[in-house]
């Protein structure tokens, strides 16, 4: 059996697959709003959920008004008067049953005036809602959000999370056009379930959520949080049917090139790692596509897994490749390859930006004749004018730094390639369940022989001429140090502790040994001075998370981290993991901003208290909440926009059971069942519609 492609558009749902321009009104403001919901759809739109509602029916008087409620509230307009002095607001007066009420406007623009005369002519009613707030035997509104005729202020009002540039009512408009657009799509889900959870409809469940006429419970949200997850498992069981029945090869090797290669390497591998090895050796021995995830913690030693991956398919007689993010990172894998398989007689290339000339076309060529066997690269592997003569093997690493097309590209350089995406992220289990289903998991949970535990403070920033004595013993020594904040320039947020100014900061003290990496540098500056660092000609490298992943240098043996509460607990943990890879004793100092609180103590505690990843991940999968670690939200159950890893975790295995169900029943998802409407039409409401063949990159 092999999966059927999904359509991009079915007849009942094209309306919500439309781009959200169809909507009238919109204008210039469908960029915008495309930006506040994540997406470019209608549907999109239908699933950016209420951060919050406002209650306008609940205070109908001043007589019932405490401080700080907001009061929809008749009044009548005696006065407008203009600021006397520059620091003045606008005051509107008017009273409300007996009370007097002022509305000041901080507005300077010559629109101001004229709009206040229109807005509260003397002597008018208006109905106002707004916060209000009391001074004694008066009342002061905040400038009013509604001011209208009562039926045009809605009882209940919807709060959306925003982006600059576009209002509350900017959405609320374009809401009220989706939602008729619902009429036409069926329901699918299980009339039982739904009754037993006493979960509404779909279309029913988006109505409650964005125009309620009261305040929702939590059932609506749950269902289309169930809709979500079921449509990931539904997706993920369609690409692993069609995994189960690719045609492939079988990889067979003699262990002759990994024996030398293992002796050159000096150490037995861990437990874990021989287990990790014997898995993907089952996967290339079988006749069938591999697609497995090589999940380890930092230090976990992935690279030499993925090395005797890699000489495996080329005992076989054909070819391996390795993709890194950065150029940085193929390097030090190139390192690592050449001394290793070079042990062993198998020349190990670079193709990266950088490599150009005659060795670029040498590169090529000897990827095109099978010459060249092994190749580290980056993002140059999958161009057009790179062909292999066999390739039999594919290695991403760091696999969320390329998107799927990019991967599936590589891939199809070779026929029935097999494929090893690495993570150093650690994957919580239900995770693990709901983004990699569709992969077989291998995962390396022991440290190598001969690492040291990192030792894990927290220093307050008081304390920092403490930490630059510490370094200047350091250096002393021929150690090296990171530096890390959050910020590139101040002004992101007006307490950030800013790169450009840390650096400037840190070469007054310690001169021309100071270096600065962060993402707002042009790539070749970047590189220069992570090359400067790793080659030690730098002996302090100020940078943001640039150098979260992908920066190997053995003699870093301290890990600064500046405001360390306002990143999270997977960040810092691999913020860490840049030291303690030598011989050396490694420290990572915390320095956290002052008065912090309860919370945040305790997470800092956590990654202090601990360096197991999996226990990292959990803390942070709880205090950080749902998002999509593969998109632009780094946090929470990955690839969810509406499901909560709190709330909605036990929902992942049902969903994953009753996917599992569907597709045996109805391996096509092209059936209904007692008038329901067919379970496919989910998977192009929540973004799994480009086509299967993406899914099948991982």
């Amino acid at each position: 059996m092999s999966a059927q492609p999904i359509p991009t558009a079915v007849p009942l749902a094209d309306s919500l697959l439309s781009p959200l321009e169809t909507l009238p009104g919109l204008g210039e403001k469908a960029g915008r709003l495309a930006e506040a919901v994540g997406g470019g759809r209608v549907i999109d739109l239908l699933f950016h959920i209420p951060e919050r509602y406002v209650d306008r029916q609940r205070v109908l008087s001043l007589r019932e008004a405490n401080d700080g409620d907001v009061a929809t509230i008749p009044v009548e307009i005696d006065s407008i008067s203009s600021p006397g002095t520059p620091s003045r607001p606008w005051v509107v007066r008017c009273r409300s049953e007996g009370w007097e009420v002022e509305i000041p406007y901080f507005l300077r623009a010559r629109w101001v005036g004229p709009w206040l005369a229109r807005s509260f002519p003397e002597g008018a009613e208006r109905t106002l809602s707004g916060r209000v707030r009391r001074n004694g035997n008066r009342w002061r509104m905040e400038p009013p959000e509604f001011i209208s005729p009562p039926d045009e202020i809605p009882p209940l009002q919807a709060v959306w999370p925003l982006v600059k540039g576009l209002s509350g009512k900017d959405v609320g408009k374009a809401m009220a056009a989706a939602l008729p657009l619902l009429s036409g799509v069926g329901e699918w889900g299980d009339r039982t379930l739904l009754q037993r959870r006493r979960w509404p409809g779909f279309t029913e469940a988006l109505r409650l959520l964005q125009a309620p006429e009261v305040i929702p419970g939590h059932e609506p949200l749950d269902r289309l949080a169930y809709d979500e997850l079921l449509a990931g498992q539904l997706a993920i069981g369609l690409v692993r049917r069609a995994a189960q029945t690719r045609p492939g090869r079988s990889l067979l090797g003699d262990n002759s090139l990994r024996e030398v290669a293992m002796a050159a390497f000096g150490h037995q591998p861990t437990g874990a790692q021989a287990h990790a090895i014997a898995e993907i050796d089952a996967d290339l021995a079988a006749p069938h596509r591999m697609l497995r995830l090589l999940q380890g913690d930092v230090g976990s030693g992935k690279t030499l897994v993925a090395l005797m991956a890699m000489l495996r398919a080329v005992e076989a007689g054909t070819q391996a490749a390795i993709m890194a993010p950065t150029e940085i990172l193929a390097r030090q894998h190139l390192r690592t390859f050449a001394k290793l398989a070079g042990a062993a007689g198998v020349e190990v290339a670079l193709l990266a930006g950088s490599v150009k000339g005659k060795e670029r076309k040498r590169v090529l060529l000897g990827l095109a004749s099978g010459s060249i066997p092994l190749v580290v690269g980056t993002h140059a592997l999958f161009q057009e004018k790179v062909a292999f003569r066999d390739l039999g093997l594919v290695v991403v690493d760091e696999q969320h730094r390329f998107g799927v097309a990019q991967r599936l590209a590589l891939a199809g350089k070779g026929a029935d390639t097999d494929m090893l995406v690495m993570t150093a992220t650690p994957i919580p289990r239900t995770l693990l369940l709901t983004q990699w289903g569709e992969m077989a998991v291998s995962r390396l949970a022991e440290r190598p022989a001969g690492r040291k535990p990192i030792v894990t403070r927290i220093v307050s920033r008081e304390r920092r001429e403490e930490v630059l004595d510490a370094l200047r013993r350091a250096f002393a020594r021929g150690d090296r140090a990171y530096w890390v904040v959050r910020a590139v320039e101040e002004g992101e947020q007006h307490d950030n502790v800013a790169a450009e100014t840390t650096f400037a900061a840190l070469r007054e003290i310690f001169g021309e040994e100071v270096r600065l990496a962060h993402g707002a540098q042009a790539l070749d500056v970047r590189e220069a001075s992570l090359k400067d660092f790793a080659a030690g000609r730098a002996k302090l490298l100020v940078a943001t998370t640039v150098v979260e992943v992908g920066v190997d240098v053995p003699e870093a043996t301290i890990m600064i981290i500046e405001q360390a509460e306002r990143f999270g607990l997977a960040a810092l943990h691999q913020l860490r993991g840049r030291v303690g890879r030598g011989d050396a004793q490694s420290y990572c100092l915390l320095m956290p901003s002052a008065d912090l609180n309860d919370g945040e103590k305790r997470r800092l505690a956590v990654l202090r208290d601990t360096e197991d990843g999996f226990v990292i991940a959990d803390e942070d999968l709880n205090h950080r909440g749902g998002g999509d670690a593969l998109g632009t939200r780094q946090a929470g159950l990955l690839g969810r926009r509406l499901a909560d890893p709190q709330r909605h975790g036990p929902l992942v295995r049902m969903a994953h059971q009753d996917a599992t169900l569907l597709l045996e029943k109805d391996p096509h998802l092209d059936a209904t069942e007692r008038g329901r409407a067919a379970a496919r039409w989910l998977l192009p409401f929540f973004g799994h519609d480009t086509s299967l063949e993406l899914l099948h990159a991982g």
